[in-house]
């Protein structure tokens, strides 16, 4: 595992927990965050052994947002010309990537939030599968409230994950969304009553994903996300086409007689990913 400068990483078992661990800086997305964090689950993914992830953070805030030498180190970010624009277009993409990597790997990804989930925040935890947070936290589409449209995935996700209408009012106004209402609205699983206690529900539900039939959960995660974005008929295509390649009598067996025994089922880890040829 690589010594990360922006993330600590530990793992218990087949369950990863990464940590943001610049509490004095709220944990702003610096320039070495974002080149940090599509390699870190990356690797994770291609290990095989990692079967679900808690993301959570250190210190008051989860994470305050873009920093601002994020910008400085692209140069320029103006749109006056072509080859400014495109510029522009290409670091934007790369920024999308970055959380896009969470989206993509085959295990799923949990966000355990307290304080403020401000601007690139929001675009990460849509990112994540599930997420949980302590009272106190609250998210903020903080782009409006300087002049620009948040573009790293808030936009694109979230509106699939709340009622159109709050997605409007959240975006246009740039007021907090509170845990509460978050968690009433679907956007967040559940609630706890401090940051600690949050981190380890988080980590309990993801021990709880780990003991399923690894194949078989990332199927499930690939096929929701499939699901999402296409219509019903072509996610049904898409299932009867998936479903062989990953349909494991063994594990199934596995699953039933640990049941009977009432024990817990041991399953093979997810195949590495090797490198590509070439």
């Amino acid at each position: 595992m690589n010594a990360w400068t922006c993330f600590d990483v530990t793992l218990d078992g087949a369950v990863a927990h990464v940590r943001m661990n610049h509490p004095e800086r709220h944990n702003s997305m610096t320039p070495a965050f974002w080149a940090e964090i599509p390699q870190l689950f990356r690797q994770l993914d291609e290990s095989g052994q990692v079967r679900a992830a808690v993301l959570s953070s250190e210190g008051k805030h989860f994470t305050a947002g873009m920093d601002l030498a994020v910008f400085a180190a692209a140069g320029t970010l103006g749109t006056a010309s072509v080859p400014a624009r495109e510029q522009f277009r290409q670091q934007l993409k790369a920024l999308q990537a970055s959380f896009s990597a969470i989206a993509q790997v085959r295990f799923p990804v949990i966000a355990a939030i307290q304080g403020g989930c401000i601007g690139g925040g929001v675009d990460l935890v849509t990112a994540c599968c599930l997420r949980y947070c302590s009272t106190e936290a609250w998210f903020c589409i903080h782009e409006i409230n300087i002049g620009m449209m948040a573009d790293v995935g808030t936009m694109n996700r979230m509106p699939k994950q709340i009622p159109e209408a709050v997605m409007r009012e959240l975006a246009y106004t740039g007021d907090r969304l509170g845990a509460e209402r978050a968690e009433r609205l679907g956007f967040v699983n559940g609630l706890f009553d401090d940051p600690a206690a949050c981190v380890a529900g988080a980590l309990a539900v993801a021990h709880k994903i780990a003991a399923r039939a690894p194949v078989a959960v990332a199927a499930s995660k690939e096929m929701i996300s499939y699901t999402r974005d296409h219509s019903v008929a072509e996610s049904f295509a898409y299932l009867n086409a998936l479903q062989p390649g990953v349909f494991d009598p063994e594990d199934i067996a596995r699953a039933l007689m640990a049941q009977k025994a009432g024990q817990a089922a041991e399953f093979a880890d997810l195949p590495a990913i090797k490198p590509t040829m070439g």
